[in-house]
C-alpha cells in the first residue's frame, strides 16, 4: 500500500494502460485477420484453434506487453504494481481458454455466459486477496466456523471446497458425456431411443461419480450426506413423486420405443410431430409452430394415439353429401378421380368411396384415401380435395344440397 504514494505509480499507471492499450489494438488486428481467412472448409481442428486464439489473445498481448514493460523499468524505478498485474492477467487468459473449451463443448449451454462472469469475478478477487496477503486470514475466519453435520463438523471453507471440487468435476463429467454424446449421434446404425437412453444413463453416472469423487478430495466424509440422503427419500415421497415418475416414465418410453422421435401422435387435445423426448417431458410441435410440453406420465398412464407407430400410412376421411337428384354413380367417380390427382395421396390402397346414409336432405358419400405424411397436416390435403371436387361437381352439373324448411300456418282466418 505504501507504494501508492511512490513517484513511480503514476509511471506503472501510464505503462498499463499502454499495454492494455497496444493489447487492444494487436486484439483487432488479429480479429480482422482470423476473419478474412475463415471458410467454411475449414477444418474443426483448426476452426477450433482460430475461436481460441481470438478469445485469449488479448489477455496475453497485455502479460507479454507488461512482462516486457517491467523488464525494461526495473533497473530505474519500482515496478509492484506491474507485477501486481501479471497474475490478473495470467488467470483471464486461463479463464477466457477455459470458458472457450465449455461453450464449444456445450453449445447449446446458455448458461455459460452468466456463469463466466461470476467465475471471472470470483476468481480475481481471490487473486486479489492473495496478493494483498488477505487470503490467509479469510481462510482461518471460514475455518474456525463450524457446521455440526452429522458425526463429523464441517467448516465454512471445507464446504466452500466442495462446492467448487463438485462444479469443476461436474464441469469435467458433463464434458465428457458430450463428447460420447457426440460419438453416438454419428453411430447412424443404432436406434436413436437407444442413443439417447445411453447419453442419458452415462451423463448420470457421471455425475455421480464426479460427486463421489469430489467430496473425499477435500476432506468430507460421505456418511455425513445420509442426513441429506433421508431428506430426500423424504421429499421424493411427498413433493418429488411427480418429478421421480416421470423421470422414470421418460426411460420407459425410450427403451419400449413406443414413442419415437418424428412420430405423429395425439394426447388429448394436443397433436402434433414428437421433437425431443427429455427425463421430463416430451416436446409435440404442431403444424401451427406451437410446442407442446407433455409429462412423460402422461404419455404412459393415458392413451395415445400414434400416426406412425408402425406404418406411416394414414386413411382420410373425407365427407360429402350429394342432392337426390344428382347422378350417384358419376359424383363417386368424381371424388376418387379428384382424390387420385392429388399428389400426396397414395395410388394403393386406392381411393374409394362409401355411401354412408339416405339423410333427410341429401345422400351422405365419404371419400377415403391414404396417404404417408400426416407431419404435413391434414388441412390443406382437405381443402385441395374440397376445392376440386367442388369444380368438377359444377362442371358435371352435380348439386350440393343445403338444408331448406317449409313453414304452414294453420288456422289463419280469411277476410
Amino acid at each position: 500500500m505504501s507504494d501508492l504514494n511512490h513517484p513511480d505509480i503514476l509511471w506503472q499507471l501510464a505503462t498499463l494502460a499502454i499495454s492494455l492499450l497496444l493489447a487492444k489494438l494487436v486484439e483487432g488486428v488479429v480479429r480482422e485477420r482470423v476473419a478474412a481467412r475463415a471458410t467454411p472448409d475449414l477444418g474443426r481442428a483448426r476452426q477450433w484453434g482460430r475461436g481460441s486464439l481470438k478469445r485469449v489473445i488479448f489477455p496475453i498481448a497485455a502479460l507479454v506487453s507488461v512482462i516486457f514493460s517491467r523488464w525494461l523499468l526495473r533497473p530505474v524505478m519500482h515496478t509492484h504494481l506491474l507485477t501486481l498485474a501479471l497474475p490478473l492477467l495470467g488467470s483471464l487468459a486461463v479463464i477466457r481458454l477455459v470458458f472457450y473449451i465449455l461453450r464449444h463443448s456445450f453449445t447449446h449451454a446458455t448458461w455459460l455466459t452468466s456463469f463466466e462472469r461470476i467465475f471471472a469475478t470470483l476468481a480475481w478477487s481471490i487473486v486479489a486477496l492473495h496478493i494483498l496477503g488477505v487470503l490467509p486470514d479469510m481462510i482461518d475466519a471460514l475455518e474456525s466456523i463450524t457446521l455440526p453435520i452429522g458425526k463429523t463438523p464441517l467448516s465454512l471453507w471445507q464446504i466452500l471446497q466442495g462446492l467448487v471440487t463438485v462444479a469443476a468435476t461436474l464441469l469435467i463429467a458433463l464434458w465428457l458425456s458430450n463428447a460420447f454424446e457426440s460419438r453416438l449421434n454419428r453411430a447412424a446404425e443404432m436406434d436413436t431411443n437407444l442413443r439417447i437412453v445411453l447419453s442419458r444413463l452415462l451423463r448420470a453416472l457421471l455425475a455421480l461419480f464426479a460427486i463421489l469423487i469430489a467430496l473425499p478430495l477435500v476432506g468430507i466424509d460421505l456418511t455425513t450426506l445420509s442426513v441429506f440422503g433421508g431428506a430426500l427419500g423424504v421429499g421424493l415421497g411427498f413433493g418429488l413423486q411427480k418429478i421421480a415418475s416421470n423421470y422414470v416414465s421418460g426411460f420407459i418410453i425410450l427403451l419400449d420405443n413406443s414413442i419415437r422421435i418424428g412420430n405423429i401422435i395425439s394426447v388429448g387435445n394436443d397433436r402434433g410431430q414428437v421433437t425431443r423426448i427429455t427425463t421430463r417431458f416430451t416436446v409435440l410441435r404442431s403444424l401451427t409452430g406451437i410446442e407442446s410440453l407433455v409429462p412423460n406420465e402422461l404419455l404412459i398412464g393415458s392413451i395415445v394415439q400414434n400416426e406412425s407407430y408402425s406404418d406411416r400410412q394414414v386413411r382420410v376421411a373425407l365427407p360429402i353429401q350429394i342432392s337426390y337428384d344428382s347422378d350417384l354413380e358419376l359424383a363417386m367417380r368424381l371424388l376418387v378421380e379428384a382424390a387420385q390427382a392429388h399428389p400426396r395421396v397414395l395410388p394403393q390402397p386406392e381411393p374409394g368411396v362409401l355411401l354412408k346414409e339416405f339423410a333427410d336432405s341429401g345422400i351422405n358419400l365419404e371419400l377415403g384415401c391414404w396417404i404417408t405424411d400426416p407431419e404435413n397436416g391434414l388441412g390443406m390435403l382437405r381443402s385441395d380435395l374440397n376445392l376440386a371436387i367442388w369444380h368438377s361437381f359444377k362442371q358435371q352439373g352435380i348439386t350440393i344440397p343445403f338444408p331448406q324448411r317449409e313453414i304452414r300456418i294453420l288456422g289463419e282466418k280469411n277476410g
